[in-house]
């Protein structure tokens, strides 16, 4: 078997940083997703 290899840390920063980052993105695409949707609703009712 092959020996592991582990990230070195500016690998494993960016690839931190680039699931936060992510995280964040879909957060706010949810939150306004949802605020349309409430809002739409509001309407009907």
């Amino acid at each position: 078997m092959k020996d592991t290899t582990w990230l070195n840390a500016k690998e494993t920063r960016r690839d931190t940083t680039t699931v936060i980052i992510s995280s964040l993105l879909f957060i706010g695409f949810f939150a306004v997703v949802d605020w349309v949707i409430q809002s739409a609703l509001s309407l009907l009712v």
